[in-house]
Formats: C-alpha cells, structure tokens, sequence
C-alpha cells in the first residue's frame, strides 16, 4: 500500500544553502539529507548517500562548461534552489540540483539513495516486487523509484508547496563515513575527469557500482 504524506515537519533545506559558491562543499555537505518527492499525494523520501559536483564554466564534465548554453541547460544558470533534470541516452531522466548564485550554472548530481518512506510505490515505479538495492542505486533508477522526469526540470526545491524538496532530519550519524573520488563516466572530461568530486557513504550497499 502506498504510503500517504506525512505530517511530521522537517526543516528544508533553503536559499541560503542552495545558493553558496562552493559546489563541492555543498556536493559533500547533501550526504546524509533526506530528499522527498511528495507526487499524486503520495510521500517517497531516501537519504542521500552518493553525490557528483559539476561547475560551470571551468569544468569540461559540466553541461554549462564554457558557458555553454542550450534550451536544455539554460535552467542550470538559475539562482540555486532548482532542480535540473534532464533525459540520459533517451532512456534515464537524471535529477540535479542547481546551486550557487544567477549565472554560475553549478549543479549536484544525486546519484543514489538509501529507501526511507513510500517503498511500496517506490517499488512499483520501478516494476519491482522486493526491496533490494536496485531500487535507488544509480541517478536513472532514483529518478523512476521517485518519480522525476525532464517535464519538471526547473521545479523549484524551496516554494513551500514544492512537490520535491531536501529536508535536514540530522542523519549523519557516526556509520556515514563520508569519501570522495572522481565522478563517474566523464573520462573524456580531460583533468576535470580525475576531480575527486564524488562524494559517497563508505559501504552502502545503495552506492553505484564503480565505489573506487
């Protein structure tokens, strides 16, 4: 059975967060916060566990490197406290969250998460009959378990009747221990490839594949 909104409050993630200019720290500093999808009145959430940093201009893995700028990206030069999603290989929608100030097009990658609330319809958006770590583990699988797609790129993670948001319920307790490395499949990236922009919880079973 699908599980309904919750009506315990947490304290979302704001402006002020979103809009630093450090990406990696913020990368680094979303381990351990829960993100929440609140579609069709039904609650989802997961802890974040494994994160990517991309910062426009300067690096070449980045969608907005050089200050590119397409129909696609333009949202990633927004004021931080959006989302970016966008279709991988025609197949995967991937969910970004824009940081930084108007025009510094820097975004973090959420690449894996650990189930909190709403499995079952987790579950049943990714035509799954058991939990295992399949579920959240990769950028394509969160995005069908949680329900994103591109349609919703630019949705807003702030407005408080935002249908997805990042809340702060204090997870980082003492079994995150929190490592980083370089991002996954941006090996033609040049010397931003080796950039250890790739922040993960140490032993989760939830984390991608590629953990060294």
């Amino acid at each position: 059975m699908n599980q309904i909104l919750s009506l315990k409050k947490y304290p979302r993630l704001n402006n002020k967060f979103y809009q630093r200019t450090d990406v990696v720290l913020i990368c680094e500093e979303l381990i351990g916060k829960v993100l929440v999808s609140r579609i069709d009145g039904v609650l989802t959430s997961g802890i974040i566990v494994e994160t990517e940093a991309y910062r426009g201009p300067d690096d070449r893995a980045c969608h907005a490197y050089d200050y590119r700028r397409t129909p696609r990206t333009e949202i990633m030069y927004a004021a931080g406290g959006v989302a970016y999603i966008y279709l991988c290989y025609g197949i995967h929608h991937l969910f970004n969250v824009v940081t930084g100030p108007m025009d510094a097009a820097h975004a973090v990658l959420i690449r894996a998460l650990e189930p909190l609330e709403g499995i079952d319809t987790m579950l049943e958006r990714r035509h799954m009959n058991r939990l295992d770590y399949k579920v959240t583990r990769g950028p394509g699988a969160l995005s069908m378990a949680m329900g994103f797609n591109s349609k919703q790129s630019g949705s807003s993670l702030i407005d408080k009747d935002a249908c997805f948001y990042i809340e702060d319920r204090n997870m980082l307790l003492p079994y995150l221990k929190i490592v980083s490395g370089p991002r996954i499949g941006v090996e033609r990236a040049g010397e931003a490839a080796s950039w250890p922009w790739r922040y993960y919880v140490q032993n989760n079973k939830f984390v991608s594949a590629k953990r060294s």
